[in-house]
């Protein structure tokens, strides 16, 4: 990838609103992510969805600290869901590499799209 200072300053730039996004809503920036990476980088989907998720873990771990610094964080909930969510991810990413860039862009599009409606609904 060119990593010259215009790209320098919108992967930053890309950084910010996704941490921003995390913290504030507690979303994970995939949202955010994968369609900068794809859109803006040329990177290919499988590898923007994995980018993705190794971004989100540091960013998620300083918004957690500062929400548990609030007593916002039900740690008991956390370790059931977490749990869980592990076998989870485990299954989605064995699955999402049997599945074409296509495909997999048209079901994040479509995920994105009933988030959405179920948020403003």
């Amino acid at each position: 990838m060119d990593l010259s200072l215009r790209n320098c300053c919108r992967l930053g730039l890309i950084g910010i609103l996704t941490g921003f996004i995390n913290g504030l809503l507690g979303i994970g920036g995939g949202t955010i992510l994968i369609p900068a990476m794809v859109y803006f980088f040329g990177i290919k989907q499988h590898i923007a969805h994995g980018t993705s998720l190794a971004i989100i873990l540091p960013t998620a771990l300083v918004s957690a600290l500062i929400y548990r610094l609030n007593n916002y964080l039900d740690w008991s909930l956390t370790l059931k869901i977490a749990t869980s969510g592990m076998i989870g991810g485990y299954l989605g990413a064995k699955i999402m590499e049997k599945i074409p860039a296509r495909r997999l862009k048209q079901f994040f599009g479509l995920f994105m799209i009933l988030a959405g409606a179920r948020m403003v609904l």
